[in-house]
């Protein structure tokens, strides 16, 4: 379960960053698409801080 969530994050990570990266060349959307890169790669590190936990060996 650990790693098909860490997939998970992962690939919203992946997608927050090319969000980052198409944000420019969206003509009158730039600031939200930004915004939305902001939002998904806050999620993706949210992700493994909440729901995994810090493991510990459990």
């Amino acid at each position: 379960m650990n790693g098909v969530l860490f997939l998970i994050a992962m690939a919203i990570f992946v997608f927050g960053l090319w969000l980052f990266g198409i944000a420019e060349t969206v003509p009158g959307f730039q600031a939200p698409v930004f915004f939305a890169g902001i939002l998904c790669v806050a999620i993706a590190l949210a992700i493994p801080t909440t729901v995994l936990g810090r493991g510990g060996g459990r």
